[in-house]
């Protein structure tokens, strides 16, 4: 059975350091190549010029001599040019063979037919190049130089440049390796981090940044600091699941203490008279109902954020009002007053009904329970003088907010001083702060003039939602 192995892509930092050296590498080779043909160009144009120059002089020195050759010692390198004179006509040639050869196109050049031209060709076994060009009528002159000097020197630069692109792809290589280094330093601290999170569990860890890139726009350095935020939130997140738990966990002592003691008792009912099987029913019926709500409070509180639920265009004063009227039926021993003006009672907001009927339970709950006996909570709703929203308002009569309390009345589980002997769970403010997040509304609670708590709600209205 053939084993088939998974093939593992190279990691990054060696692929980014073999693009980045191959990339340099091909760039080195490309400029020696421009740079070899560049020399050659210039070399084959010097001597060209060279050999212009020479045709121009031994026109003038044998302007009035006949076809033949005139000089003939190109054999050797440090002698003047080699030159003939080419009639139009081969009849006109002399008894004496020419030195260089003699083509139809020379001939044309003597008759004026062709323009003059540059060709190469070989005397003694040693190669020339040569330049045919018109001369006096039906005459063209060729001139010739030996072409060894720019071979060699062609061949030198070639090794030259050779030796330079050679040495040019191992100092690519060590280029890309200390791009990829430097370019991945950030994300291979990147990476360690977030292995050491993973093995430790510790969210507290970050990626140590050098002073030059604090602040810096670079993609890995935005990264990184991307990646430290994250883990801030992840660190927060935790934090506050933690505190849940262990708020929760110490809120269910108490009651789940006191169930289990009323279950044992109720164990041991014949031993118990009616009155007391009754109360011990009624104590534990009671005390399943907190729990319950306890329990359901921190399911919600423990989501962060409220599912998503289908918004209608509901009137906030008429949920107001169904919640009042349930208040009265809970607490029939405290007055509830309710003071909403025709502005606000046409006023329409965009709400998940039984959220928003939620929030001013627990808010009339709330003033309830810190209302004396015969103490009124006083509700109203109204447009407020900027004419936008809606405010409403919930007052109670009771010991009111210690300026110390007011900043954490809406925290999870959290309990004044004055709460802590009253029933209930410290969930209600949170919830009620919660939902009203959900809705875009702001809820602020106040220290009552003359006494007394105040918690003002102001909605968003108005909001063009279909109903």
């Amino acid at each position: 059975m053939t084993r088939l192995r998974r093939h593992r892509r190279p990691p990054l930092r060696r692929r980014l350091a073999l693009t980045a050296s191959a990339a340099v590498a091909g760039v080195a080779l490309a400029v020696c190549a421009g740079a070899y043909a560049v020399t050659v160009y210039t070399l084959h144009r010097q001597f060209d010029l060279q050999l212009t120059q020479a045709a121009t002089l031994a026109l003038q020195q044998h302007r009035q001599e006949g076809p033949g050759v005139q000089a003939g010692e190109c054999r050797y390198l440090a002698a003047p040019a080699c030159a003939q004179l080419v009639s139009e006509s081969s009849a006109a040639d002399p008894r004496r063979a020419y030195l260089l050869p003699v083509t139809g196109a020379v001939r044309e050049v003597a008759g004026r037919r062709r323009a003059p031209y540059f060709s190469t060709a070989s005397v003694d076994g040693h190669p020339v190049r040569v330049l045919t060009t018109p001369a006096r009528r039906g005459l063209a002159m060729q001139v010739a130089l030996r072409s060894d000097g720019v071979r060699h020197a062609e061949r030198q630069a070639a090794g030259l440049l050779a030796v330079i692109g050679g040495a040019g792809v191992p100092v690519a290589a060590l280029l890309g390796y200390w791009v990829s280094r430097s370019g991945l330093a950030p994300m291979s601290r990147l990476t360690s981090t977030a292995e050491r999170i993973t093995a430790t569990r510790d969210a507290g860890l970050r990626i140590e940044l050098p002073p030059e890139s604090r602040g810096s726009e670079d993609e890995i350095g935005r990264l990184a600091v991307s990646f430290n935020t994250m883990l801030d939130a992840l660190e927060e997140s935790l934090a506050a699941q933690r505190r849940l738990v262990a708020d929760a966990s110490h809120e269910l002592r108490t009651p789940l203490t006191a169930l289990r003691a009323n279950a044992e008792i109720l164990l041991r009912a014949e031993q118990l008279t009616a009155r007391q099987r009754e109360r011990a029913t009624g104590a534990l019926t009671r005390q399943l109902r907190e729990v319950t709500t306890l329990v359901n409070d921190l399911i919600d509180l423990a989501r962060g954020e409220e599912p998503e639920q289908t918004l209608e265009l509901v009137r906030p004063t008429a949920l107001l009002e169904h919640a009042v009227a349930a208040a009265r039926d809970h607490w029939p021993h405290v007055p509830f007053t309710l003071d909403s003006g025709p502005s606000a009672a046409s006023a329409l907001t965009a709400a998940v009904p039984s959220r928003l009927t939620r929030l001013f339970s627990n808010l009339l709950d709330n003033a309830a329970k810190f209302s004396p006996p015969g103490g009124p909570v006083e509700v109203a709703a109204h447009r407020p003088a900027d004419g936008e929203g809606l405010e409403i308002t919930v007052r109670d009569h009771g010991p009111g907010i210690d300026s110390a309390d007011l900043p954490h009345v809406f925290d999870r589980f959290y309990r004044a001083r004055t709460a802590r002997a009253l029933p209930g769970s410290g969930l209600g403010l949170a919830m009620a702060r919660q939902i009203a997040h959900t809705h875009h509304a702001e809820l602020t609670a106040h220290q009552a003039p003359g006494g007394g708590a105040l918690f003002r709600l102001r909605l968003p209205t108005d909001t063009g939602v279909a109903p």
